[in-house]
């Protein structure tokens, strides 16, 4: 996902950001001559979105898909890595990806494999270098290169490293180049899973008195209010990150006199990534965040989706109980580096 200077991603509306695995329908030049089809489809990662064609890169080669032939593009999740339940069976690295069109930075330009991101600053992983794959030159090059592109934007450089549960960013040979160049380690990050019926399965339907849960696919003045009622959160670029998936979803709990806390599923990679969870002091031990959490796993499961993702501090120990109890487990660990 290139984008001009400052501005949108240009993938259009209708085709997922390069790199997505997709499904290509489109129309055959001619009827298939033994079934008569007159469409197919085609697997595989977009490597590219022209004005003319899409190119797809499959098991078998790129394929290139005339534009006008295109009938339909959807996105699909990274191929399982390993064996078990979905939401367990992707590597490190590809949930990783996922979980970027959960959370989307409205500036972004690809480095190999590696992916800039910039939102003016807000929150860390908005503004941070997913660094899954090869960069596609030595670490040190890609660390400079890195380093150029959030000059050039007014933004101190970060990098997110990502491993299993428990690994030290010094045993990592980008982690160890990192902290020699004077870079500082935040507090580690769990990235949790879960199934949505696994998550419904635990949690039941629950209603406080005098609270309503109600969902809306915009974003109200309410919620947002409510949301940079506890963190810093600028208009512009928390507005373009809460709202850049390709669909999300805004729940709110709300009694007589105010908001009482705010949630939010966005849906990208056949995925819903559950962020922006928070409950207001006075409304705390009520179960007002389990409702919140019910109530989006709800929404992800009427969407189709079958799996959760949702990431929180390690040192919070509150959100880390709750999402324990909600049937999420840890999938793996990841920190942001930041150079002083």
């Amino acid at each position: 996902m290139s984008t001009p200077e400052g501005g949108p991603p240009t993938h259009s509306p209708d085709v997922p950001p390069v790199g997505t695995r997709v499904v290509v329908r489109h129309r055959l030049p001619a009827p298939d001559p033994v079934s008569g089809a007159t469409l197919t489809d085609v697997v595989g990662d977009l490597v590219q979105a022209g004005p003319d064609h899409l190119l797809v890169r499959t098991r078998r080669g790129e394929v290139a898909v005339p534009r006008p032939s295109v009938t339909v593009v959807k996105e699909l999740p990274p191929r399982p890595s390993r064996r078990g339940a979905p939401h367990l069976a992707l590597s490190v690295e590809d949930l990783e990806r996922v979980m970027v069109g959960a959370w989307p930075a409205p500036q972004g330009e690809h480095l190999g494999d590696w992916l800039l991101r910039a939102a003016d600053g807000f929150t860390h992983r908005a503004n941070s270098a997913l660094t899954v794959g090869d960069p596609g030159t030595t670490l040190e090059a890609a660390v400079d290169a890195v380093q150029g592109w959030y000059a050039a934007r007014g933004l101190p450089p970060m990098l997110t490293l990502a491993g299993p549960a428990g690994f030290r960013p010094a045993e990592d040979p980008l982690g160890a180049l990192l902290l020699a160049r004077g870079y500082l380690p935040r507090v580690m990050t769990s990235a949790f899973t879960a199934s949505v019926d696994g998550v419904l399965a635990v949690l039941p339907e629950q209603s406080s008195p005098g609270v309503a849960l109600t969902t809306s696919a915009t974003l109200e003045d309410r919620w947002f209010a409510a949301y940079r009622g506890y963190r810093e959160a600028p208009e512009g670029p928390a507005r373009a990150v809460l709202t850049g998936s390709p669909e999300q979803v805004f729940a709110t709990a709300q009694d007589d006199q105010d908001v009482l806390g705010v949630g939010r599923l966005g849906v990208a990679s056949t995925w819903g990534g559950i962020a922006a969870m928070y409950v207001a002091p006075r409304a705390r031990r009520r179960g007002v965040a389990t409702a919140l959490l019910r109530r989006l796993a709800d929404e992800a499961g009427s969407r189709g989706i079958r799996s959760l993702h949702l990431q929180t501090d390690t040192d919070n120990t509150a959100a880390q109980r709750l999402y324990r109890r909600a049937g999420f487990v840890v999938h793996h660990e990841y920190t942001t580096l930041r150079r002083p």
